[in-house]
């Protein structure tokens, strides 16, 4: 097919479509009650403990046994929430995690069962599927912020605005990796960026964009270590702590979906899609025919599941401050930088400036002019994100209680200083009501 050749796709009957539609709802339903139980074993391996092993075979039926203790629980509304988007805001977000998926293609043309029809092994198709794809799921942000501000409570809306911010930060990381995919297969339909990769992977050749694309797939899905609008630490349990029943039970269900979205997103913008890891079509020609790349899909999908357990097991939850310069002050800009270097290679690639070269070689060009820009882009962000010298002006005085020098100008709070001792006079231009000062350890009182 050429690149705006999608005439396999709008051929099939609606009985077709309908097959089509409830085969990936089930296997969503299905994947995410795997995915709970899977990320409890894998925890539960990382912390040398058991997991669930009592419910069925290997403890296989514990998500299900609580999905219906949570079906049971007792369904209470607050009396200061806004009882309609209270109920509406769940729903509104988990409609769109499953609408997503309408556009991921799971395999090439197959025949149906029972039919002599063939049909493509994705539900549809269009020519800016990948911004359908983003589109869908910035509506599901609105689930979660309208959930934290109906709820009546200060700790759920204050997780809703992080949840805001947090989704325009990292979707604009986002997007500008995807960019270098777009140049490389000129089209943004889905099945075609799969096609553009029968060659090479994008994750390959496009290394930075897919290391910017894994980081902000991790904070659009508020997921460990950028959990930060259901930090339970600090928020109770965020934009959700007001709900329980099923209601609480539809978010929890868009969380893991959306985990599978943005799973099979990188897996067909950055891993081939459904085709068959290299070497193997070599020696085994049906590798990429039939049913078959259905399993090379979910096996790529369920490494990407496995990173964020992984990173939820493994990595403490940032601080909100840290979590948001890492998105505008790291992130963007190197996105930013690797985007205008690739349109510039394509640019030099189609009007023939390196003719005489290899592309291998044009892009190992391109890749050196991106590591040296990203270089210096971090030694300035390094030498601005050094503390000054703290004056020093709590003098050892005799007699003293030990007190932590003021905050002086440019230093970096909460960082560590040492003890001082002052005496328990007040300064010149003090009150003399002050009382005398207690012992706190060096950051007391800011937020963390």
């Amino acid at each position: 097919m050429t690149p705006d050749d999608l005439s396999a796709f709008g051929q099939d009957p609606w009985w077709l479509v309908l097959v089509k539609a409830v085969a990936i709802f089930v296997v969503l339903v299905l994947l995410t009650l795997f995915n709970i139980w899977w990320e409890r074993r894998v925890v539960a391996r990382m912390q040398h403990r058991i997991g669930p092993n009592r419910n069925g075979p290997f403890g296989l039926l514990q998500s299900l046994a609580d999905g219906v203790k949570l079906a049971l629980k007792e369904d209470i509304i607050p009396k200061a929430a806004d009882k309609v988007v209270f109920v509406i805001a769940p729903v509104l977000a988990v409609i769109p995690a499953f609408v997503t998926f309408a556009v991921i293609p799971f395999g090439p043309e197959v025949g149906v069962p029972f039919s002599d029809r063939t049909t493509p092994l994705q539900l549809t198709d269009m020519p800016v599927a990948v911004l359908f794809v983003m589109a869908i799921a910035s509506i599901g942000i609105y689930g979660i912020v309208l959930g934290g501000w109906s709820s009546g409570s200060t700790y759920s809306l204050l997780g809703g605005l992080r949840s805001s911010a947090q989704m325009i930060s990292y979707e604009v990381a986002m997007g500008l990796a995807l960019v270098a995919v777009f140049l490389y297969a000129g089209s943004m339909s889905t099945s075609q960026i799969v096609e553009a990769q029968s060659d090479v992977w994008f994750g390959l050749i496009l290394l930075p964009s897919f290391v910017i694309y894994v980081i902000a797939m991790v904070g659009e899905t508020n997921r460990a270590p950028f959990d930060l609008p259901e930090a339970e630490g600090e928020l109770v349990g965020g934009f959700h702590t007001e709900y329980s029943s099923l209601k609480f039970a539809l978010f929890f269900l868009a969380e893991y979906i959306n985990m599978a979205t943005v799973s099979a997103v990188a897996t067909t913008l950055f891993l081939g899609g459904w085709r068959a890891p290299f070497g193997i079509e070599r020696v085994w020609e049906g590798a990429n025919e039939g049913y078959v790349p259905v399993i090379w899909f979910f096996a790529k999908m369920l490494v990407f599941i496995f990173f964020f357990i992984w990173l939820r097991g493994s990595l403490p939850r940032l601080r909100y401050d840290q979590f948001m310069a890492f998105g505008w002050k790291v992130l963007i800009p190197v996105a930013l930088v690797w985007t205008v270097a690739v349109a510039t290679m394509r640019l030099a690639r189609n009007d023939g400036w390196f003719a005489e070269l290899r592309d291998p070689v044009s892009l190992a060009i391109a890749v050196g002019v991106a590591v040296v820009l990203l270089g210096a882009l971090f030694a300035f962000s390094a030498r601005e994100g050094e503390p000054e010298e703290v004056p020093d002006t709590a003098a050892a005085r005799p007699g003293g209680f030990p007190v932590p020098p003021m905050p002086a100008g440019g230093a970096r709070r909460g960082a560590a200083a040492p003890l001082r001792f002052a005496s328990t006079s007040p300064s010149p231009g003090a009150a003399s009501s002050d009382p005398a000062p207690a012992t706190v350890p060096a950051g007391a009182g800011e937020e963390h």
